[in-house]
């Protein structure tokens, strides 16, 4: 049976293009023009992911999300939105929103999360909010890495009064580090968990990740850049080549890069990673740096 998605948007062009776009792709296709037509829609249709407009007249998309929640907590729900704000975001992670796109945005990106969304299926394995404060969150994401690219798209909307050098450096360290974390840690298992902390003020911008695995230490990554000794800067890639891995092993060299300072834990389960927002930078000296 064809999956049921429900369109809540009060500009009937975007009806029409993701109705076609969705009906080509094999999904059925309902259509409500703001947040009362959308809950009236849910309490007599059974839906299997919804995307919402947030700038609607009556309801918005927001208070339709947090209402729908009492009668449809399992609902995969995904944000559209032109109001590219960190209130915006917050409010989506609040009440599980699995993803949020931004306006305008193309039909590739749009199929290419509602194939995202039904990949985070069942339930157990949705992002968990612990804190959502715009100075404090705390989640915790499954070890799946289809999560990685809609949680990357909420995190950056807390971003959006950054230089976009800044925020580009900050996003990509972010990204690389929890797909490390998921994939090494938590060995791609979607029953376990990793932990992310975001924490924003005046002068600094950290995140901390946690993985469920046991650790690592640097002298057994000789398969990473991280490692290679200052006079052979490829020596990693004749490692990778004779253990039959794939090309890479740059990850956590260019994220350290990225970001002003990384420290670990001493079992190497958990980093830090630390942007200053105003150029102070005091620096905690950590092994990682220790390895060049």
């Amino acid at each position: 049976m064809a999956k049921k998605i429900l369109v809540v948007d009060d500009n009937p062009e975007i009806h029409e293009l993701l109705r076609v776009a969705f009906r080509r792709e094999g999904y059925d296709v309902l259509v409500a023009r703001n947040g009362f037509e959308g809950l009236e829609t849910l309490a007599k249709e059974q839906v299997d992911l919804a995307l919402l407009d947030v700038m609607m007249p009556g309801m918005d998309g927001l208070e339709m999300l947090s209402r729908l929640r009492a009668d449809h907590k399992s609902l995969r729900v995904i944000v559209m939105t032109a109001d590219s704000t960190p209130e915006t975001a917050l409010s989506a992670m609040r009440d599980q929103a699995c993803d949020l796109l931004t306006k305008p945005f193309n039909i590739e990106e749009v199929l290419g999360a509602v194939r995202t969304a039904f990949e985070l299926a069942p339930q157990e394995i949705n992002i968990e909010v612990l804190s959502a404060r715009p100075e404090w969150i705390e989640l915790r994401v499954p070890c799946d890495l289809a999560a990685i690219d809609p949680l990357e798209r909420m995190m950056t909307q807390l971003e959006t009064d950054l230089p976009s050098a800044t925020r580009e450096s900050v996003t990509y360290a972010f990204r690389e580090m929890l797909r490390n974390a998921i994939e090494h840690g938590g060995k791609s298992d979607p029953r376990r968990h990793v932990e992310v902390g975001y924490l924003r003020s005046p002068r600094i911008m950290l995140y901390r990740i946690k993985d469920p695995g046991e650790g690592f230490n640097f002298e057994s990554l000789d398969h990473a850049a991280v490692s290679n000794p200052e006079d052979d800067p490829i020596q990693h890639e004749r490692v990778r080549e004779e253990l039959g891995m794939r090309p890479g092993g740059f990850g956590i060299l260019i994220a350290r890069n990225m970001v002003d300072e990384m420290i670990y834990n001493e079992r190497h389960n958990e980093v830090v990673l630390i942007k200053y927002l105003d150029g102070v930078q005091n620096p905690v000296p950590n092994e990682s740096q220790q390895t060049e």
